[in-house]
């Protein structure tokens, strides 16, 4: 029985800033802290936790697994832990921090699926670890929860398959290389998801319904889906949205806030930010148009 890390947030002094908690995301979670000096007693998580400083320098003494390592860490710097083992961290001043938690069962679904072997083990980055790529998806999540909200369910999922591929590839214990899994859904396949994803315009869908629909798995629907659309699924799911918000704006007989609410936007805001993003302008200057 897998543990759901939303339940297993580290017991720290302050709240998080942002947190994915109650957000309904599967298999990763997020959140941002900002905590004083501290000490985190020894524990063994059921997660694997990447941190990425997003702070200031701070002095980071880490007991992983019986190896202590102490370390000047600075911002951008990347800690990688893997769950099971036991962990313990001390510093000394203020630091702020980005925390992924990411449930085992993930990295052994995707090892099982790739490697042929389900025994792929994380290997623990304690010192001087810069990864853009980590970074980047850490902060997309951060943003994702800052504007999206209830709704980012499946991005958060689609996230969560690119940053375990890429520990795979990096940070396991697995030197082999993936094959590449070429093709694209049928005709028949992408009719059902398209007028699945249709139907449920207004509801936080998630990767494995959407997969579920062809009987894939996450990994090659999302892969399939993009290769035969041009667009990860979420990023489908919002532009789906979009158009239809451009039809009902058209017929005016809703508000832009009742508009957003048919359409699975979490508030007007959230329906003004990606509209203007894809089409340009927000639905009341479209509508002047």
């Amino acid at each position: 029985m897998q543990t759901n890390p939303s339940t297993q947030l580290l017991d720290l002094p302050h709240l998080p800033i942002v947190s994915s908690r109650g957000q309904a995301w599967n298999k990763i979670q997020l959140a941002h802290y900002r905590q004083p000096a501290f000490c985190i007693r020894e524990h063994t998580p059921a997660y694997h936790g990447i941190c990425i400083n997003a702070g200031k320098a701070v002095n980071l003494k880490q007991q992983v697994d019986g190896k202590i390592e102490v370390v000047d860490s600075v911002p951008g710097e990347v800690g990688i832990y893997p769950a099971f083992l036991s962990q313990s961290f001390a510093w000394d001043n203020e630091a702020e921090f980005l925390l992924i938690y990411l449930e085992p069962i993930l990295l052994k679904q995707l090892g099982e699926e790739l490697y042929g072997c389900d025994r792929v083990e994380l290997i623990p980055q304690l010192n001087s670890l810069f990864d853009p790529l980590i970074q980047q998806i850490a902060l997309a999540l951060k943003t994702t929860l800052e504007t999206d909200g209830i709704g980012s369910r499946l991005y958060a999922e689609s996230m969560a398959n690119a940053l375990s591929i890429h520990l795979l590839l990096r940070y396991s214990s697995r030197d082999c290389k993936i094959q590449p899994y070429k093709g694209k859904l049928s005709q028949q396949q992408l009719k059902l998801i398209i007028d699945y994803i249709d139907s449920h315009l207004n509801e936080d869908l998630s990767l494995l319904e959407l997969a579920s629909i062809v009987q894939l798995s996450e990994y090659h629907f999302a892969r399939l889906f993009k290769q035969t659309t041009g667009l990860a699924p979420h990023q489908y799911h919002i532009q789906c949205r979009i158009e239809r918000t451009k039809q009902l704006l058209l017929h005016g007989d809703k508000t832009i806030v009742e508009i957003a609410q048919t359409v699975g936007f979490a508030s007007q805001g959230h329906l003004n930010y990606h509209f203007k993003r894809l089409v340009g302008v927000t639905p009341k200057q479209f509508l002047q148009q």
